[in-house]
Formats: structure tokens, C-alpha cells, sequence
């Protein structure tokens, strides 16, 4: 071992202080999570450390549990790395050994931080492993110096794709626009000239689903060779089909333009009847824009990554960044998000700032957040007033017709909302936020069949699906009596909403019969503002209309010790 590396004790210490931090201590599952794999490690176990392992032994999953179909280790691998960044960040700043769960992988990495390395490393980099695996390999010396070099390399290739998108000087100057992808024609490798029906139009379908998010500027490229050498665009998508066991694989590729690196891809086999199917190149179409179109989509991945990280923006405004800045708000729900979306909004040039798709987010977020003058009745009929100037100014816009469905849904007009749900699928039946915000109102509907089968596919086939998606599994799973999987969804969908995420938990707790779960959540219930106010259910109904719902969080919290008289008014 060398002098730099960790001792397993001190390694043991520091996971203690991280299973200590309220923000894991308070995830049960979190916490025996990373307990887990960091034991194993220890143990010298790593090689046993895989998927199907923690869904069993942590997750409580059976022995037929398939990882490809329960994306429950994946999710909660991603909330683990966010909540071990922020450890990091902020009460664990001045910890000298971190555990670290790099992207992808589920064994932990443990590393001797260094006072000052990140400014040697540069912004944004990873730490670097003080030392080798457990189990022998080349010295730490040669790990650091590696790290310093693909730490330099992977810094260099930011600020050449920066430069090209931005001048030869890579200032970030002027408006931040969309990303923009030529998409040619998928190529056929079957050898049968009878298969070529099976590729061409593909890049069309593409072409018009893609449009239809209004984030992303798309143009046809025709043939492969058309673009060679001559594409100005950021991104080129291309593809082929073959043949494959007795079936169909389309293998989608996204190559970025200035570094002509692949940047995402994706298989899709198909076979039986899927390859009848008279609507085939839709589908594959549909399933690929699903992706390609998401706010959490590859496309989107370096505007997102601008927006996150705190940089001034001012200058970079431009209708795509304040897209970016409130789907980001969508996703947390914090005032601090929604304060950057509506600056960007209102430092719009009156063009920009007076369009259909504009005026949707400003309404929205009038209505959802309250910002300005005036009480809680006026700040929502200014909204409405606003989304409908929106729609008349934009009638063929998803995005308007979604924030349009969300606010009728806040003032309780639930056939309104679905209808502007259902025009908002006609539209763009891949914007995966609009489905999840339906299947979540059908669900609060009492159509809770309808609402499992639209949100069943979204947590395996979108991009790092946001907290808020897990409304309808937690619902879903309470249904059936999984009562441990509702208490992981209903905690991952507490951390989006504050109000229902701790009563969907508590009733997991109470089914479970486990008392720590209710004693977690329960206080984060009776402390909330909004309940204080007016009362649980009171505050509740204004948004779920299922009455079966609203009596089974009545029995759950009155068993778990909630006054009768804080359920239907204030305390």
C-alpha cells in the first residue's frame, strides 16, 4: 500500500461521518446503500458488487429480480452520488478521505484529498485516487500523474468544442442558442433489398418528431456523404439497421461536430411483431426522440451544465437558456431555480420575451411560485390571462399547452387540464415531462390504472428521470402492497414535493410496519407551512379529487398519531 492511500480505518471513519450527515442519515435506504458497497470494498469484495446484488441484499428485491426492467439501483445510485457531491461541497468540505461512486459503476472509490488539488486539477475535475485498488496494480504515483493528464485532456477538449461554438477566443459572449443536429438517412446493412423499406424515412420521422420540442434547431441531411465536410451544425445523427436474431437492431449514433466524438447512442431491437407493425419507423422514431428531445437528453447536456453551476449569465439570455433554466426549475421546484428562469424570462428582448412559449413559462411561474405584487386570486388570474394570450400566440406549441394542462390542474378545472393533457400528447407524443405530469393527474383523478401504464416506461427510458416521475410508481406500489418499493419511490418523490412525497411515505411506513419510516417522515408532514395553514387534507384536496386516495392517507395518518382536527383545518 502506498503512504498516499487510504488505511481501511480511516476509510471506515470517514463513512461513518457521511452516515452521520442528516441529508443520507435521513434515507434508510441511502444509507444501507452506501454502507453496502463500501464494506464489500473493504472486505476485498469488489468483484461482488453488482446490481442484482444491491437490489436483493439492500432493496429487498427477490431472486428473479431483473436490473433491465427494475431501474431501482440505477436511481438510487444517482441520488447517492449527488448526495455524496454535496457532502463534499459543502459540510464535508474539509475532509481529507472521500468516498467517491463514479458514474456508471456501483463499487466506491476511496481518495486522500489534497488541500489546493483542485486548483491544480482545474474546475470541475474529479478527485484523483490517492493510490491503487485493494488488490494490487501499479503505483499511486502512476494514478496521479494519469490523472493529471486526462484531467488536462479532458480540459482542453471543453475549451476547443467551447471555441468553436463561440469564436476562436472562447469567450462566452452573446446569446446562448439552441443546439442544432443534421439527421441523414439510417443506413441498411441487412444485404436485402427488401429490408430497405425498414431504414429510409426514418431520418424524416426524425426530422418532424424533433421539431416538435422547439429546443432544438433540426435539418435533414439526406445520404451519410452529404454532410462530409460541409455540416455547420453541432451535431450530426446518424444510424443503421441490420439484422439480428431473426429480428431488427436500429443503433442510433450522435457525433459531435467539432470533436467528431461519438456522444451518445442507443440499440433498439425489435422482432415478432413489432417488425408487421404499419407504424414501425414512428415507433423507433418516437423511442429515439424520447431521448434525443428530453431536457435530460444528450443535446441539452453542456446548456444544462452552464445553467447549473451557478456562472453569471448575464449576456447569454436567449429563449433556449431560459428553457433550460426552467425545465430546471421543473425539476427542483426551489424558489432559487424559479428566480434565475423569470430574470432570464424578463431580460429578454420584447420580441423574445412577448412569444407564446415565453409567456407560458413567465405564467407559470407566476402561478406556481408567486412572484410579484397581489394576492394568491390575482397572481392566478394573470396567469391564466397570460396563457391564454400564450396560446392564442403559439396554439401549435406542446410546451404552451403543457404549462396551460399544469395550471389548470393547480385551480382544480381537472377536465380542462386533461384536455389540454391530451391536445399537449397530440402534439409531441415524446415530450416524456408532459406524460409524467399526465399520468401523475390521472392518478390524482382516481385513474390509476391509466396513470401506472403512461408512467410505467418513463423511469427506464428517460434520461436521469427527475424526483417528481416517481409519483405514480409510489402510488402504484401503495395499490399493490409492495410497501417496500413505495417507501424508495414515495422518499425519492418527497425531495420534489414537499406536501404529498412525506404522506405517500408515511403510508409506505404504515403498510411496511416500520416505524423508523413513519418517524422519519411523519415530522416533515406536521411541519410543513402550507398543512400548518389550513390542514392536510384541506390543503391536499386542492389538488387530488380521488376520494379512495385522500381516505387511505386519513387512515394512515391517523394511525400513525396525526390529531384528527390537523387534518381538515389549521394547527
Amino acid at each position: 500500500m502506498s503512504d498516499g492511500e487510504p488505511r481501511d480505518e480511516e476509510v471506515a471513519a470517514a463513512l461513518q461521518r457521511l452516515l452521520g450527515w442528516p441529508e443520507i442519515a435521513r434515507s434508510g435506504q441511502l444509507a444501507k446503500f452506501l454502507a453496502y458497497i463500501v464494506e464489500r470494498k473493504l472486505r476485498g469484495e469488489a468483484q461482488s458488487i453488482k446490481a442484482y446484488s444491491i437490489a436483493v441484499d439492500v432493496f429487498g428485491r427477490p431472486a428473479d429480480f431483473d436490473p433491465q426492467t427494475d431501474p431501482i439501483v440505477r436511481v438510487q445510485a444517482r441520488r447517492l452520488r449527488g448526495l455524496l457531491t454535496r457532502f463534499y461541497q459543502e459540510d464535508g468540505a474539509g475532509e481529507a478521505v472521500r468516498i467517491a461512486l463514479p458514474t456508471g459503476r456501483y463499487v466506491p472509490e476511496f481518495v486522500r484529498w489534497i488541500a489546493g488539488e483542485d486548483e491544480a486539477r482545474g474546475a470541475g475535475a474529479a478527485p484523483v485516487p490517492a493510490g491503487p485498488d485493494r488488490k494490487g496494480g501499479l503505483p499511486a504515483t502512476w494514478f496521479v500523474l494519469a490523472g493529471f493528464a486526462l484531467a488536462g485532456a479532458i480540459l482542453a477538449f471543453a475549451y476547443s468544442s467551447w471555441a468553436w461554438r463561440n469564436g476562436a477566443n472562447g469567450d462566452a459572449v452573446g446569446p446562448l442558442e439552441r443546439p442544432s443536429v443534421t439527421v441523414t438517412e439510417f443506413q441498411s446493412l441487412t444485404g436485402n433489398i427488401a429490408d430497405l423499406g425498414m431504414a429510409a424515412g426514418l431520418a424524416i420521422e426524425l426530422v418532424t418528431d424533433l421539431e416538435h420540442f422547439e429546443t432544438i434547431a433540426v435539418h435533414y441531411g439526406g445520404g451519410a456523404a452529404a454532410t462530409d465536410g460541409q455540416n455547420t451544425d453541432d451535431y450530426v445523427l446518424s444510424g443503421i439497421v441490420r439484422r439480428e436474431a431473426g429480428g431488427l437492431q436500429y443503433s442510433a449514433i450522435l457525433t459531435e461536430t467539432a470533436s467528431d466524438n461519438v456522444v451518445w447512442n442507443q440499440a433498439i431491437a425489435l422482432d415478432g411483431e413489432d417488425l408487421r407493425r404499419a407504424d414501425l419507423l414512428n415507433q423507433i422514431s418516437d423511442r429515439l426522440s424520447l431521448v434525443l428531445g428530453n431536457p435530460r437528453g444528450p443535446l441539452h447536456r453542456a446548456a444544462r451544465a452552464l445553467a447549473a453551476d451557478g456562472t453569471a449569465l448575464e449576456g447569454r439570455e436567449s429563449p433556449y437558456l431560459c428553457r433550460v433554466l426552467f425545465d430546471l426549475y421543473r425539476e427542483s421546484g426551489s424558489t432559487v431555480s424559479a428566480e434565475r428562469a423569470q430574470t432570464c424570462f424578463v431580460a429578454l428582448g420584447d420580441r423574445a420575451r412577448g412569444s407564446g412559449q415565453a409567456l407560458a413559462a413567465l405564467a407559470s411561474l407566476v402561478a406556481e411560485t408567486g412572484p410579484g405584487d397581489g394576492s394568491a386570486a390575482e397572481r392566478l388570474s394573470r396567469a391564466g390571462d397570460m396563457l391564454a394570450e400564450a396560446v392564442l400566440l403559439a396554439p401549435v406549441s406542446a410546451f404552451v399547452w403543457e404549462q396551460r394542462a399544469r395550471f389548470f390542474e393547480l385551480v382544480g378545472q381537472h377536465d380542462q387540464a386533461e384536455a389540454a393533457y391530451s391536445t399537449t400528447y397530440q402534439l409531441n407524443p415524446s415530450n416524456t415531462d408532459a406524460i409524467a405530469a399526465r399520468a401523475r393527474h390521472f392518478a390524482f383523478m382516481g385513474r390509476l390504472d391509466a396513470a401506472a401504464r403512461l408512467a410505467g416506461p418513463l423511469i427506464a427510458d428517460s434520461p436521469e428521470p427527475p424526483a417528481w416521475y416517481f409519483c405514480v410508481p409510489a402510488l402504484d406500489a401503495l395499490r399493490l402492497g409492495q410497501y417496500r418499493r413505495a417507501v424508495e419511490y414515495a422518499g425519492i418523490y418527497a425531495e420534489a414535493d414537499r406536501e404529498l412525497g412525506p404522506v405517500l411515505a408515511v403510508m409506505a411506513g404504515q403498510g411496511l410496519g416500520d416505524a423508523d419510516v413513519v418517524n422519519r417522515y411523519l415530522p416533515r408532514v406536521l411541519d410543513l407551512s402550507s398543512f400548518r395553514a389550513r390542514g392536510i387534507l384541506t390543503q391536499l384536496r386542492q389538488r387530488i379529487s380521488n376520494e379512495t386516495l385522500l381516505r387511505d392517507m386519513r387512515v394512515a395518518l391517523l394511525s400513525a398519531g396525526v390529531p384528527p382536527a390537523a387534518l381538515n383545518a389549521g394547527f
